[in-house]
């Protein structure tokens, strides 16, 4: 199992895992497929630890201000912490909601309110524990000191799952301030990322306040739930958006085989499970096809998996070489992946971090022009990257 056993288990069986299949997932890839693959070349990055001993480390934000940098870092647990930095870890804030932390459940995304400054205002996204089993939520809070204040369910997924798999989930706030937040088809109920009935693998677009946007695709459409910006997704554990156009882009995880990057646009079907470029956990055909009309394809596709988590456009100017990068943190394939755009075109891959043997969970540009990604490990680290 690519993605699952990525997000579960570590290292030397992964490997092995991925040496001994990656023949047969080439076989049911295309020819672009093949080429995508032998075009990523490994490069060189120095990496810096500026913190660690966090426990599986999700998601980071930087705050805003003129002093020394701080970002907020989720840890899968539930706890919520504010690292410097020169690598001081504070004590957990208080008031972060109850999160189900099981397997790849807990404590998820954080973002911050672009009026941050002013209002404090902060959002977080994580598996919620409810009567059968468990489900994506958002919710908004303010941070005042230490602690979290006028905490507000803002999102959650009508659909409860037992288990503890395929939660997503990012946030990705849009200039016209709603907020993108994806979530994962929770690998036991895949077919429902076809139905407009349920949240599962979809992305959503919300407003600050939980509202539903009037311009959102389905408002208003009988059997669907208004949220649902677009659908036919697996596993979102990516999202950002893009410095010049404003548009989201979104990867996910596939199965074996078939990672995608998406630029989601509105009332559009990514194909999930129908189409797609991997097989089945058993080797199997999963899939109709890698295409099919009225279903959108891919922007780039990975086969063999690398597990993406994290996602972060480059856009200072202390790296010109980076700059208009987009960068992709990889779990199973333990690296740091920057593509190279042309437009809407990924034309190039170069793989960095690779000797270091880690899971890179999330990327982020900082403040100070400098790339900073998590590890997912249980003395997870907090690198600064640069070229």
């Amino acid at each position: 199992m690519y993605e699952r056993r990525s997000e579960l288990t570590g290292g030397h069986n992964l490997r092995r895992l991925l040496a001994l299949t990656a023949a047969a997932l080439i076989t049911v890839a295309s020819a672009a497929a093949q080429s995508t693959l032998s075009n990523a070349v490994s490069g060189r990055a120095t990496a810096t630890v500026v913190a660690e001993r966090l426990d599986h480390p999700w998601s980071l934000a930087f705050l805003p201000g003129d002093g020394p940098l701080r970002m907020l870092v989720t840890e899968r647990a539930g706890r919520l912490r504010v690292v410097t930095a020169d690598g001081k870890v504070s004590a957990p804030i208080a008031g972060v909601p109850s999160v189900h932390a099981v397997n790849q459940g807990g404590l998820l995304d954080v973002a911050v309110a672009p009026d941050f400054a002013q209002s404090r205002r902060l959002y977080l996204s994580f598996a919620q524990a409810v009567e059968g089993g468990a489900r994506t939520a958002v919710v908004s809070a303010r941070l005042a000191d230490m602690a979290l204040t006028e905490v507000k369910l803002i999102f959650a997924q009508a659909d409860i799952v037992a288990g503890g798999h395929h939660f997503g989930s990012r946030i990705a706030i849009a200039r016209d301030g709603s907020l993108y937040v994806t979530t994962g088809e929770r690998y036991v109920a895949k077919d429902r990322a076809q139905a407009l009935d349920s949240h599962l693998g979809k992305v959503m677009r919300i407003n600050p306040d939980g509202s539903v946007p009037k311009d959102n695709p389905f408002v208003g459409k009988t059997g669907a739930k208004p949220e649902i910006w677009s659908y036919g997704h697996r596993n979102l554990q990516g999202a950002a958006i893009h410095p010049v156009t404003g548009k989201l882009w979104t990867h996910e995880h596939g199965p074996k085989g078939g990672d995608e990057i998406n630029i989601p646009a509105a009332g559009k079907n990514y194909g999930w499970p129908v189409v797609g470029y991997g097989i089945d956990y058993s080797g199997q055909k999963l899939h109709d096809s890698t295409g099919k009309a009225g279903m959108e394809p891919p922007v780039h596709y990975w086969v063999p998996s690398i597990a993406p988590s994290g996602m972060a456009f480059y856009t200072a100017d202390r790296f010109p070489a980076w700059k208009g990068s987009l960068f992709v943190g990889a779990l199973a394939g333990q690296h740091l992946a920057r593509l190279t755009l042309d437009g809407e075109r990924v034309v190039a891959e170069e793989r960095l971090l690779g000797e270091r043997n880690e899971r890179i969970r999330d990327v982020r540009q900082g403040p100070d022009g400098y790339l900073y990604v998590l590890t997912d490990e249980r003395n997870g680290k907090i690198l600064r990257v640069s070229p």
